[in-house]
């Protein structure tokens, strides 16, 4: 799984102190999965009592655009 990130996502990801791991753990193995078009998403998981949520579109590679907290 290729992954590109946003700088807008970089720096949510890190104001927001989450771990890149647990993007990609969202993204491989989301508890719930909502597609809002033909290819952008909303991912949830999940980790260490909290829940995280990312945004990406999926073409060849998939495409960060934020990642935030629930």
């Amino acid at each position: 799984m290729y992954l590109i990130f946003t700088n807008h996502a970089r720096e949510q990801i890190e104001e927001r102190k989450i771990i890149m791991v647990w993007v990609k753990e969202a993204i491989k193995w989301p508890d719930y999965t909502k597609r809002i078009s033909s290819n952008n998403y909303i991912v949830t998981k999940k980790l260490n009592g909290r829940s995280i949520e990312v945004v990406y579109i999926k073409e060849r590679y998939i495409k960060v655009l934020t990642v935030y907290w629930l």
